[in-house]
């Protein structure tokens, strides 16, 4: 295949199902109502300053409302969290949202209980990324859960799954 020529779309999704991910639910409050969504298109980008990016699908409900509110938190879920990915994947706006699940975090963002990790965010740039915005976030608070270190829910080959324990 030549430089000049393209892979097709699907073949490009197929491929794309042999990276694992982690889930991370990307999450805000627009005027009190918490608003968010399940993004698997997340990595480090610096240490100094602490910054991570969200590629954000610009159809995504809750993309516009993330550019606006400038601020977002970033929660990796446990395997144990597989309900709440569901909840995301099948409910619209607030009802994502069991408020047993949910407490405010330092930057006014919707922080999920016992996830593995919670990074709270400024929005410092957001790039094009064709049908994504590829969003910077300056991590203003980041929180480790060593309990659930260990056991992410991942996207693997188009479903959900678990990393393995670690060997004691």
């Amino acid at each position: 295949m030549s430089m000049n020529e393209q892979i097709s779309a699907d073949v490009f999704r197929h491929a794309m199902t042999c990276f694992a991910s982690g889930i991370t639910a990307v999450t805000t409050y627009e005027h009190g109502t918490p608003a968010g969504l399940i993004a698997t298109s997340v990595c480090s980008l610096s240490a100094d300053p602490a910054t991570i990016l969200v590629c954000v699908n610009k159809s995504a409900s809750a993309h516009d409302i993330l550019l606006r509110t400038r601020r977002f938190a970033v929660n990796l879920l446990s395997a144990e969290q597989l309900p709440v990915a569901r909840r995301f994947t099948s409910l619209r706006g607030p009802d994502r949202f069991d408020p047993a699940h949910w407490r405010t975090g330092d930057l006014d963002v919707p922080t999920l209980l016992d996830a593995v990790v919670v990074f709270e965010c400024q929005l410092a740039k957001v790039h094009d990324g064709f049908t994504h915005s590829i969003i910077v976030g300056q991590i203003v608070k980041a929180t480790v859960n060593d309990a659930r270190e260990a056991d992410c829910l991942l996207w693997h080959h188009r479903d959900f799954a678990h990393s393995p324990q670690r060997a004691a």
